[in-house]
């Protein structure tokens, strides 16, 4: 199961707390006997033993007869781990893509460092620092490893670019790039925005008031607000999203534990849209934070919910820093919708296995494709505070109108293709030999969402491309199904690539059943 699914909402912690909890290391302590033990193995164990990956060990050990959700991770895993939440890092400012086993740069960071010096879209790093780092089967980690570092470091960076002989040398200073959580934000039908987000970090909040602010001077009064796979982040961007909707005072969620006392957050008021139709998207990947918004806006009856049954993690984790980066994320209370439901499904403490094949008996049970498959808790029952509607806790959100997965959308064919990385690989391919063309003949978005058509050369190369990794459409039935999906993911990929994420969306969205259900709830 991806991390992302169970990212994690934070309270922060300071090892200095670590002082103020009341260690027992008496003769007969829990807490010295595992000291014993550690010190005893250490010392006398017949090999030589790393003695902090033991110590390890024995955490993680601790940790895996809890619940799911308490964790340990390394100081490098730790890193990893917060930095698409922190909303920035120190880097050269390029979104970039790999082209067999060259780096290709898809766009340089609007006013980034990259930018400021000349680099253009298209062009290939090839030496970093005098290190070639193509037509070397370097990692990608390990790419991206060469090219981050502290603000203002210079690295020297040698670049192929197509039409100019030899190689093109740049110094670039590296800086602060931002790490947007807002994938896409614009005007979906007259009248009614569209914002998407993938995750709640340290400017989620910031982004999405500036989303807002934007799609209300382009007419906005109606909101389609996509929480799909969308795993989670930090309680506190959580809370400040969902402000944006309420009144003041409205109890956007609690969180209450055995030590930790109950803690209510609420609405401050003045939010940018606490009035206008509302409406959130949630599937089976939305999590943790997504899970309290939808909560919030479902309980106080302020917006519909559409899509399917969420995730269902209802726990909070405090993370416990150690010195040398480390960390260990420790559940220590439950967190509360409005009505007084925790939506945290259940699970039997040490049996992971069990809690992350969830989904995958959601989907053999059918309760991805119908709403009957779907069985609450009796015992779990709550009501809307306004309305009144009979709504469940005990195991995710269940939306107000159910939208199936469409498992027929999708061919065996195009699924391999996809997971072969075929389909993405070739269209970058075809925008490299392209790109100034395309950007020749499409000027501007809506003359290209309008009249561009894939070129047959492309969908012929990726199907050469199948028949090279053993992928074949079975008969020409199955080819004719997937070529629609296959051209329209191809059409985003490519508006992707020319201009931004954010219109990908706007042509990926227009065959999502979920968001045509959210438009035509909206707009009725």
């Amino acid at each position: 199961m991806k991390k992302g699914i169970l990212s994690l909402f934070l309270l922060f912690m300071s090892i200095s707390a670590i002082a103020q909890l009341r260690l027992n290391f008496g003769k007969d302590s829990p807490s010295r006997k595992l000291q014993i033990a550690e010190m005893a193995i250490n010392k006398f164990y017949v090999d030589s033993v790393n003695e902090q990956k033991l110590v390890e060990d024995a955490i993680q050990g601790m940790l895996e007869k809890l619940d799911p959700h308490s964790s340990y991770s390394t100081a490098k895993e730790t890193k990893s781990m917060n930095e698409p939440l922190q909303g920035n890092f120190d880097g050269i400012g390029v979104q970039f893509n790999m082209i067999e086993d060259t780096l290709v740069v898809i766009q340089p960071v609007v006013g980034g460092p990259s930018e400021k010096v000349g680099i253009l879209a298209g062009d290939r790093i090839v030496v970093v620092n005098d290190t070639a780092i193509a037509g070397v089967k370097m990692d990608r980690s390990e790419i991206m490893r060469r090219l981050r570092g502290p603000k203002g470091t210079k690295v020297n960076l040698k670049i192929v670019r197509r039409g100019t002989s030899g190689l093109l040398s740049f110094v670039v200073t590296r800086d602060k790039i931002p790490l947007k959580t807002v994938d896409a934000f614009y005007m979906i039908r007259p009248g009614v925005g569209y914002i998407r987000l993938s995750s709640f970090g340290l400017t989620s909040a910031k982004e999405v008031l500036e989303a807002l602010t934007s799609l209300q001077k382009q007419g906005m009064n109606s909101l389609i607000f996509d929480l799909q796979e969308n795993g989670g982040g930090f309680l506190h961007a959580a809370v400040e999203i969902a402000g944006q909707f309420l009144p003041k005072d409205d109890l956007i969620v609690y969180t209450k534990g055995r030590v930790a006392p109950r803690e209510d957050y609420k609405a401050l008021g003045g939010g940018k849209m606490e009035k206008g139709k509302l409406v959130i998207l949630v599937d089976e990947l939305s999590a943790s934070a997504s899970e309290i918004v939808t909560g919030a806006i479902q309980d106080h009856d302020r917006g519909i919910v559409v899509g399917r049954r969420s995730f269902g993690k209802g726990l909070v984790q405090r993370p416990i820093n150690f010195e040398d980066g480390s960390m260990i994320r420790l559940t220590i209370a439950h967190y509360y919708t409005p009505s007084g439901r925790c939506i945290q499904k259940p699970y039997r403490k040490g049996d992971l296995k069990d809690y992350e094949m969830d989904l995958d008996k959601r989907y053999k049970h059918g309760e991805l494709v119908n709403k009957d498959s779907i069985h609450f808790d009796e015992t779990q029952k709550f009501y809307t505070l306004k309305k009144h509607r009979l709504v469940y806790g005990g195991g995710g959100i269940m939306p107000d109108f159910f939208v199936p997965l469409d498992t027929a959308k999708y061919s065996k064919y195009y699924r391999q293709l996809v997971l072969k990385g075929l389909v993405i690989n070739t269209s970058l391919k075809y925008i490299d030999v392209h790109r100034k063309s395309l950007k020749a003949s499409y000027r501007d978005f809506s003359t290209y969402q309008r009249s561009f058509k894939i070129p047959q050369e492309l969908i012929d190369n990726i199907i050469k491309e199948g028949e090279k990794a053993g992928i074949k459409a079975k008969d020409d039935k199955e080819m004719v199904k997937s070529l629609p999906v296959l051209k329209l993911q191809l059409k985003a990929l490519i508006a992707r690539d020319i201009w931004d994420m954010n219109r990908y969306y706007q042509i990926i969205n227009e065959d999502n059943d979920v968001v045509k259900k959210a438009i035509e709830v909206i707009t009725n």
